[in-house]
């Protein structure tokens, strides 16, 4: 049973495809564990990661914290986080994933340091999610909410065409599938505002950096087939954008010759304070 204030379809929309995501997302940077411990003032002794996914962005936290925690609503996501786990073997015993939803969180009151949320943030209902992390945070806890820039900084016109071939999706999205099936979300600009309007932070502030990684063409159309709205058009219309992906491949292609470049992932994070 979905808790109040989750959306199937926001929980759906991220079925079957959790290999390629896994496999062409960013994995969280160093960065996040400097600036959270940071604010916290010591080394964390929970963390709590919801929204979780594939866990790209809990594993960073094994030898930063003394217990991590993955929470994800989606099975597929979530079973190729625990199948990552099962794979580390002894060498991750402070870490756990669990199925649960934002706003019905598995913890004690005030019994986590910092909470994040990559990439998941917007999926998610902001009032009673930030309710209840404000809940489980200890006094002086940290909460995050920080998203990759969309497309990767590349070259202007390979940039322009990834976001036609993301707006043709989604109109294409829009038009082929059903208004109760349709996943919504808010948007990343506003988190901000929200979490300070919550009332439940004593501090929050927007931090803006970026993470070089490296990339070829493979992983270039990879991300942009990573992402959410073209997945679920190719679920139910797999046609529908083969021209469309052909030349944005094409393009790519071309651009890296088959080098692999170290290409700038940009980070907005929006961090509170309890």
């Amino acid at each position: 049973m979905i808790p109040s204030g989750n959306s199937k379809a926001n929980i759906d929309r991220f079925l079957g495809y959790q290999n390629d995501y896994d496999r062409y997302r960013p994995e969280a940077p160093p960065m996040v564990i400097e600036l959270l411990t940071s604010y916290l003032g010591h080394r964390p002794a929970h963390v709590a990661d919801i929204g979780c996914g594939t866990g790209l962005s809990t594993f960073l936290w094994k030898d930063a914290a003394d217990a991590v925690t993955g929470v994800e609503p989606n099975p597929d996501m979530l079973g190729k986080a625990q199948d990552k786990l099962r794979l580390l073997g002894s060498g991750a015993d402070n870490l756990s994933f669990v199925q649960g939803y934002s706003n019905q969180l598995p913890f004690d009151t005030e019994s986590v340091d910092i909470i994040t949320c990559s990439q998941s943030f917007h999926w998610m209902d902001p009032d009673s999610t930030l309710q209840e992390i404000a809940r489980c945070l200890r006094p002086g806890g940290v909460f995050a909410a920080y998203d990759c820039d969309w497309p990767l900084v590349l070259q202007p016109a390979i940039e322009a065409r990834y976001n036609r071939l993301i707006a043709a999706s989604d109109a294409l999205l829009a038009e082929l599938q059903p208004g109760a099936d349709q996943a919504s979300k808010w948007d990343k600009e506003g988190h901000l505002n929200r979490i300070k309007a919550s009332g439940r932070f004593t501090y929050a502030r927007e931090i803006v950096f970026h993470n070089m990684e490296s990339c070829d063409a493979q992983r270039y159309i990879g991300l942009a087939l990573s992402q959410g709205g073209v997945q679920s058009l190719l679920k139910l219309s797999p046609a529908s954008l083969v021209q469309d992906i052909a030349e944005f491949s094409a393009q790519v292609e071309e651009f890296f010759q088959g080098r692999t470049l170290q290409v700038p992932v940009s980070y907005r994070m929006r961090t509170a304070v309890k």
